[in-house]
C-alpha cells in the first residue's frame, strides 16, 4: 500500500510544482504585457497632447469670432431698423421735427443765472421781463453803450429804459435756435456792438432760457414785435436796427415785413448767416446728410415742418420789405450753407421793394474761419457797419 501511494503523491507534487511554475510564468507575461502597453501610452502621449490643445484653442477662437460676428450683426440690424423707423416716427409725430428746428430744450452754457448778465462780463447790462401775451413772459437783456459802463453801475431798470431816449442808435438782436441770450458767441457780439456805441436789446423767445411759453413761429414773431414796440415807445427818434442770426433771420424778416406793412419799418435790417426758407435749410443742414437721398425725403422730413406751421420764408418776406438790407455770411458756414445766403441776396437785390434802399452782401472768406457764428471776430465789422449804416453810425450822433 505504501509503495503504491508514494508514486501518486510524487505525481501530485510534480503537478503542483508544474502548475505553480506555469501560473507564475503566465503572471509574469501578463505583467510584461501591461508594462508594454503603459509604455506605449506614455510614449504616444507627448505629441498628441499639443495637437489636442491646439484644436481646442482653434475651437475657442472660432467660437469667439462667431460670437463677435453675431453681436456685430445684431448691432447693424438694430441701427438699420432705427434708421428706417426714424422717418416714419417723424412723419407720425410732426412735433418732433419742430423740436429739432427750435432746439429750445438745449440750454448752453449750462448753470448760468440769466438774471445776472454781469456774470458773463456784461457789467453794463440790465435784465428784465416783458409780457407779450397772457401766460407768456420773456427775459430781456439791455446793454448800454460801453462808454456808459461806469454810469450804469448799480442803476435800476428805469435808468436803463430812460437811456434808450439818448442820442445813440439801438440794435434789436434776434438769436438763432438752441441756447439762450447768454450764449458765449452772442455775448461776445453784444460786447462788440456796445463798444461801437450801440444799445443792444436782446431776449429769449417764449420757451427759450427763462422765458415762459410754447415755441412757435407765430409766437416768436409776436415776441419780437412786442419788444420792438417796447423799444420804440422809449427811444423817440433814435434809429432802431434789427439784427437776426441763423434761425433769427427768419424771425427778423417776419417782423420787418409786418412792420413795413403797417408802415413803421426799422431803420435797417441786418441778416447774419441767413437761409432762403426753412425747407431748403432743413434739406441742406448737416443733420440731414444721412437721409438726403432717402426715398420720400421731402414727404417724411420736410412736409411735417410745413404741417407744423413753420415756414420762415425769408425769400418771400424780402419781397415785401422796404428798408436797407445788409447780409453777412461766411463761406465756411457748416450749418447754413453760404449759397443760401447768396441766393437770398439775389432774390432781394432786384426786388422793387428795395428800389430806394441799399442792399448789400458781405462774404467772409473761408480762410478766416468764422464759420456759422464767429463773424463778430472780424476786425472789418466796425467799418462794414459804419459804411452801411451811414448817418446812423453812433460816432456821428450828437
Amino acid at each position: 500500500m505504501r509503495k503504491r501511494t508514494e508514486p501518486v503523491a510524487l505525481e501530485h507534487e510534480r503537478c503542483a510544482a508544474s502548475g505553480s511554475s506555469s501560473s507564475g510564468s503566465a503572471a509574469e507575461a501578463l505583467d510584461a504585457d501591461c508594462r508594454l502597453k503603459r509604455n506605449l501610452r506614455l510614449a504616444g502621449k507627448g505629441p498628441a497632447e499639443p495637437r489636442c490643445a491646439a484644436d481646442a484653442g482653434m475651437k475657442r477662437a472660432l467660437g469667439r469670432r462667431k460670437g463677435l460676428w453675431f453681436r456685430l450683426r445684431k448691432i447693424l440690424l438694430c441701427v438699420l431698423g432705427l434708421y428706417v423707423a426714424i422717418p416714419f416716427l417723424i412723419k407720425l409725430c410732426p412735433g418732433i421735427q419742430a423740436k429739432l428746428i427750435f432746439l429750445n430744450f438745449v440750454r448752453v452754457p449750462y448753470f448760468i443765472d440769466l438774471k445776472k448778465p454781469q456774470d458773463q462780463g456784461l457789467n453794463h447790462t440790465c435784465n428784465y421781463y416783458l409780457q407779450p401775451e397772457e401766460d407768456v413772459t420773456i427775459g430781456v437783456w439791455h446793454t448800454v453803450p460801453a462808454v456808459w459802463w461806469k454810469d450804469a453801475q448799480g442803476k435800476d431798470q428805469m435808468w436803463y429804459e430812460d437811456a434808450l431816449a439818448s442820442s445813440r442808435p439801438i440794435i434789436l438782436y434776434l438769436h438763432g435756435n438752441a441756447g439762450t441770450r447768454g450764449g458765449d458767441h452772442r455775448v461776445e457780439l453784444y460786447k462788440v456792438l456796445s463798444s461801437l456805441g450801440y444799445h443792444v436789446v436782446t431776449f429769449d423767445y417764449r420757451g427759450w432760457g427763462d422765458s415762459v411759453g410754447t415755441p412757435s413761429e407765430r409766437g416768436m414773431t409776436y415776441d419780437a414785435l412786442h419788444v420792438f414796440d417796447w423799444i420804440k415807445a422809449r427811444s423817440g427818434d433814435n434809429p432802431v436796427y434789427i439784427w437776426g442770426h441763423s434761425l433769427g433771420t427768419g424771425v427778423a424778416t417776419n417782423l420787418v415785413r409786418r412792420l413795413c406793412e403797417r408802415e413803421t419799418p426799422p431803420d435797417a435790417l441786418i441778416l447774419e448767416s441767413p437761409f432762403t426758407n426753412i425747407r431748403e435749410e432743413a434739406k441742406s443742414h448737416p443733420f440731414s446728410v444721412i437721409y438726403r437721398y432717402f426715398p420720400g425725403f421731402d414727404w417724411f422730413f420736410l412736409d411735417p415742418i410745413t404741417s407744423s406751421g413753420i415756414k420762415f420764408a425769408n425769400d418771400e418776406n424780402v419781397k415785401h420789405i422796404s428798408c436797407s438790407l445788409l447780409i453777412l455770411h461766411a463761406e465756411d458756414d457748416p450749418v447754413v450753407p453760404f449759397q443760401l445766403g447768396r441766393k437770398l441776396y439775389n432774390i432781394a437785390a432786384p426786388s422793387r421793394s428795395f428800389r430806394d434802399f441799399k442792399v448789400q452782401f458781405i462774404p467772409f472768406h473761408s480762410d478766416l474761419g468764422y464759420r456759422h457764428k464767429y463773424i463778430y471776430k472780424s476786425p472789418e465789422l466796425p467799418r462794414i457797419l459804419r459804411e452801411f449804416l451811414g448817418k446812423s453810425e453812433p460816432g456821428r450822433q450828437h
